[in-house]
């Protein structure tokens, strides 16, 4: 980098910082709540610190694959296809829905979620924040295309293994192994997709378009052919802008557990929510009170304590029959405490972090139920319980714009830089010949089209997995050959990825519960 270009990073990264800190400042303020200390604010600074970082890192990690196949055809300059990128994820954070982001943070244990501001919330949180950037910086050094969702993912099972094995439960009961496991399909079967779509786009490229100079490699820096060129970039666009919507939200779902975790009164529920949700929300907790009525009969089960039933429940998935009692119980007290309020912005700040853990509580109790199909609740009951589990994550799954701005610049400035050892494994040492335009372009749209599709069903995928088995698949499609060391590198980044990370975060939330 030029001493302007350093500046200019400097600057940005200022600004950004300073952004943060008026944006938490004004909605404390807006609660009307006096800090009587500022640790809160010191730990908020050092996660946040973290955890922004990790979206660094994650960006010239995983974005280095968006724009390695413009920069080995000579479609864009490096230098511009790195800036390009970075803008396309940034705009990709933006829009991005937060699906993604909820369905991460899911896998966690929920007796931790509900314990998010406790010691062995931050535990949890630094512990698997620092494991997956280290694994990650590890990598990428090597110069090996790993995935920071594996990552992510390696290090959220190896907390919840940790926190079980702790307090004396099985390894396994501290993960949600039924949302492990579909993420985890994802994950396995994207690169699959992009292996054999990428080849056989590239095999009907061949019989339908004649035009030799798409299957030749470039020739010296010379660009390719407009129409060519046009492709390439619009491939890199979608590519960077998919990674961004569907990569960036891993960081948000983290973040919102550390906002909620330290300043409970601003971000545990959704203060921006119109006055008429409440009045909404008392009309869909009726229609499920009375569905859970409907399949408990006229005398249901007395429970003691409706909230320890049902946090059973949810580690557990084992229905009982205080199971639907304590949920109505539980949706029962909810609208009792919430409709007392013309918003929920109004909601007193003694009462804010218990009011979104039943919520949170509620919500998860009805996604396991919806599952199960020996409720005894009907469809019409099931339809209603739907319906008010949408007005509880309203209330609790929601992502602040300056959440959303600062992922998307954290992510965009880490594209811009540290791109080229990926790069120069994606372009030069997967295939034994050089990156034909055909190759690219084929590459890249599978690519771009299977991570528009799992951002779209809340589906984390790897960028990375995804752009490098497209590119082998095309290079296994062409007959060029494949260099097998690299290969096999690869296979190895990828099998030891989840180990690894399970066993670093595992180790860090030991040491940090010690401490913390």
């Amino acid at each position: 980098m030029s001493p302007v270009t350093i500046l200019a990073f400097g600057a940005v990264i200022a600004c950004t910082i300073l952004f943060i800190a008026y944006s938490v400042y004004a909605d404390v303020n807006a609660t009307g709540a006096t800090p009587t200390t500022w640790l809160p604010f010191m730990l908020l600074f050092v996660a946040l610190l973290i955890a922004l970082g990790f979206e660094f890192v994650n960006g010239f990690h995983d974005t280095a694959n968006a724009v390695a196949t413009v920069i080995y055809t000579h479609a864009l300059p490096a230098h511009v296809a790195v800036v390009w990128s970075g803008v396309f994820n940034f705009l990709g954070v933006l829009v991005s829905t937060g699906a993604v982001a909820f369905g991460i943070v899911s896998l966690l244990p929920v007796e931790l979620i509900l314990q998010v501001g406790s010691a062995s919330g931050f535990a949890m949180v630094f512990a698997l924040l620092i494991a997956a950037t280290l694994w990650n910086l590890g990598t990428w050094w090597l110069g090996l295309p790993a995935s920071s969702s594996h990552t992510l993912i390696g290090s959220i099972i190896g907390v919840g293994v940790a926190n079980a094995m702790m307090h004396g439960a099985s390894g396994t009961s501290g993960v949600d192994w039924e949302q492990a496991i579909k993420i985890g399909k994802s994950l396995l079967i994207s690169p699959l997709v992009g292996f054999g779509a990428a080849a056989l786009l590239f095999l009907a490229a061949r019989a339908v378009i004649k035009n030799p100079a798409l299957y030749k490699e470039p020739e010296g820096n010379k660009p390719p052919p407009l129409w060519i060129r046009g492709l390439l970039i619009l491939t890199c666009t979608g590519v960077s802008f998919a990674h961004g919507s569907n990569d960036g939200q891993k960081g948000m779902g983290l973040i919102m557990l550390i906002l909620i975790g330290t300043m409970p009164t601003a971000y545990a529920l959704n203060r921006a929510m119109p006055a008429d949700a409440i009045l909404s929300f008392v009309q869909t907790s009726d229609a499920a009170s009375a569905a859970l009525l409907r399949a408990t009969g006229t005398a249901p089960v007395a429970v003691v304590d409706p909230r320890a039933a049902l946090t059973d429940y949810v580690k557990t998935k084992t229905v009982t029959p205080e199971t639907l009692p304590a949920l109505e119980a539980v949706i029962g007290g909810l609208k009792t405490e919430v409709q007392q309020y013309d918003s929920l912005a109004q909601v007193p700040a003694a009462a804010v972090g218990n009011t979104r853990n039943q919520m949170y509580l509620a919500s998860e109790a009805i996604r396991h139920l919806s599952k199960n199909s020996a409720t005894g609740v009907d469809a019409d009951g099931m339809k209603a319980l739907g319906a008010y589990k949408s007005s509880l994550d309203s209330a609790t799954k929601f992502i602040p714009t300056w959440v959303k701005i600062a992922v998307a610049i954290a992510l965009g400035l880490g594209t811009m830089v540290g791109w080229k050892r990926i790069v120069v494994t994606v372009g030069e040492k997967i295939g034994k010949t050089h990156l034909t335009y055909a190759q690219g372009a084929s590459a890249e749209l599978v690519a771009m089209s299977t991570i528009a599709a799992a951002d779209m069903y809340g589906l984390p995928v790897s960028t990375t997995h995804v752009l490098s088995s497209g590119v082998a698949g095309t290079m296994a499609a062409n007959g060029s050959g494949l260099q097998w060391a690299t290969v096999r590198s690869l296979l190895l980044a990828w099998l030891l990825t989840l180990p690894a990370a399970m066993l670093l975060s595992g180790g860090l939330f030991f040491i940090f519960s010690m401490i913390f």
